[in-house]
């Protein structure tokens, strides 16, 4: 007999079905978002093709890249993919309208957690003291070395110069209550007198 297909061919573990609730959720956040970037997009492409007013074309060209900026920020798009489109767009919009000078933002920069940023700080902060811990390896550095080290040794001369040029007392008499230690006298030995042998008691006459 031939096996019916089964009825669900969908998730069916409880981590199956968190991904399923997950990915439905990030959908319907995201899809709006992408949605906002493609129509501001459109409408960019419209106005510079519709050879309209040349400010209301940029103002719709910098909305336009607004929305593409939120949309990779938020995860919506690749922030590459954001850029890629951005050039394209700001590409087209310049054959229509002639090169209308327009000002860009920035490069997509992705948003990072308190924790990340804390880390990157620290990280910073770690680079920094190990590059002043360095700063004899740099070229300035090494000539802040090298003068520093011909400041010691002219001083070092200095000082030696110094202490050959004054004279030198020195006492020959020994100080006050410096007396020589005489060697204490050997403490002469006891004499131990011997004990007389006892004397024998005569035995009892019977």
């Amino acid at each position: 007999m031939a096996k019916t297909p089964r009825a669900w061919t969908g998730a069916r573990t409880p981590s199956g079905l968190k991904r399923v609730r997950q990915a439905e959720r990030r959908h319907a956040i995201l899809q709006p978002r992408r949605t906002a970037a493609k129509t501001f997009v459109a409408s960019a492409l419209t106005a510079a093709t519709s050879g309209g007013d040349a400010e209301t074309a940029a103002v719709a060209l910098a909305a336009a890249h607004a929305a593409l900026d939120r949309a990779a920020k938020s995860g919506a798009i690749h922030a590459n993919a954001a850029a890629r489109r951005k050039s394209r767009l700001t590409l087209k919009f310049n054959a229509a309208t002639g090169g209308v000078a327009v000002q860009t933002s920035g490069r997509v920069v992705k948003t990072t957690s308190k924790a990340q940023a804390a880390k990157a700080a620290k990280a910073r902060i770690s680079a920094g003291k190990a590059n002043k811990a360095k700063g004899a390896q740099t070229a300035a550095g090494k000539a802040r070395a090298a003068v520093s080290k011909t400041a010691r040794a002219e001083a070092a001369a200095a000082s030696a110069k110094v202490a050959t040029t004054e004279p030198t007392t020195t006492s020959a008499t020994p100080a006050k209550g410096a007396a020589k230690k005489t060697p204490a006298k050997a403490a002469a030995p006891k004499a131990t007198a011997k004990k007389a042998p006892a004397k024998k008691k005569p035995a009892p006459k019977s």
